[in-house]
């Protein structure tokens, strides 16, 4: 990890933060802000990030507004929700609004960098529920952030999968011809990280992808 951004308004969560991963994380370089409007001017300014955390409640964001205004500007940055909150269905609605973890700031220090390590090696956090949920929430989080990856028409043509539309009538639903009907597919497939049709259309089914066209 070289360069971590925390976004919190509180400077002794900041410091507190910074400690943390200056010890655990040699030569990683630290920025801070004190609101969303100030994070996104860093990020804007100092390029990409390998991580920013963000406070849940913090001047200029309401609930997961910050994050999503992060994600929408900022989607290749891996945003990590950082919270004195600790509601159930808390972390749960923080992973489906797309971040990569959710961090309850009364975890011990080595638990805060075990989180962080895990994100960081590709995967979500969030801190200890009843094991099933938690594994059915990381899966669906999973699954979305895959279909989030997608571009617009490549969408399209998932829907078009999904109901069982065969290529050559996808292209003739799009007016596009059949080699960019298998690109699309082909790309879609490889986002998806599966090898067949029917593979992609049980993966997506399990975040009822379609259901709201």
């Amino acid at each position: 990890m070289e360069r971590v951004l925390i976004a919190d308004d509180h400077p002794m969560v900041r410091d507190g933060l910074r400690t943390v991963i200056a010890v655990a994380f040699d030569q990683c370089e630290l920025f801070e802000a004190s609101s969303l409007d100030e994070a996104s001017a860093v990020i804007a300014r100092e390029g990409d990030f390998d991580l920013v955390l963000l406070d849940l409640n913090m001047p200029g964001a309401v609930g997961f507004s910050g994050l999503i205004a992060l994600r929408e500007r900022f989607p290749s940055v891996p945003v990590v929700i950082v919270s004195a909150a600790q509601e159930r269905g808390l972390a749960r609605s923080a992973l489906a609004a797309g971040a990569a973890g959710f961090i309850p700031k009364s975890l011990r220090r080595s638990a805060i960098v075990d989180a962080l390590k895990t994100v960081l090696a590709g995967n979500f956090y969030a801190p200890e529920m009843d094991e099933v949920e938690s594994a059915e929430t990381l899966e669906d989080a999973d699954i979305q952030h895959r279909i989030d990856s997608l571009t617009p028409q490549q969408k399209v043509v998932l829907r078009l999968v999904v109901a069982g539309k065969l290529n050559k009538q996808i292209a003739y639903e799009l007016d596009v011809s059949m080699t960019t009907v298998k690109a699309h597919v082909s790309a879609v497939l490889g986002k998806l990280k599966v090898f067949s049709r029917t593979q992609a259309v049980i993966l997506v089914n399990k975040v009822k992808f379609g259901t709201d066209a």
